[in-house]
C-alpha cells in the first residue's frame, strides 16, 4: 500500500509542477503580447508623426517650386 502511496504522491508532485510550469509561461505569454501591443500603438504614433512631417515636406517643396515659377 505504501508503494501505491508513494507513486501517486510523486504523480502528483509531477502535475503541481507541470501545472505550475504552464501557469508561469502563461503569465510570460501574456506579458510579451502587452509589450507587443504597447509597441504596436507607439509603432502607429510614428507612422504618423512621420507621414506628417513627409506631407510637410512635400507640400514646402512644391510650395518654393511655385514661387520660382512664378517669380
Amino acid at each position: 500500500m505504501s508503494e501505491r502511496s508513494s507513486a501517486l504522491e510523486a504523480e502528483i508532485g509531477r502535475v503541481v509542477q507541470r501545472t505550475r510550469r504552464i501557469g508561469a509561461e502563461a503569465a510570460f505569454r501574456a506579458a510579451i503580447e502587452e509589450r507587443l501591443r504597447g509597441l504596436e500603438s507607439e509603432m502607429s504614433e510614428v507612422k504618423s508623426r512621420l507621414n506628417g512631417l513627409l506631407f510637410f515636406i512635400a507640400s514646402t517643396v512644391i510650395a518654393q517650386v511655385v514661387l520660382r515659377i512664378w517669380a
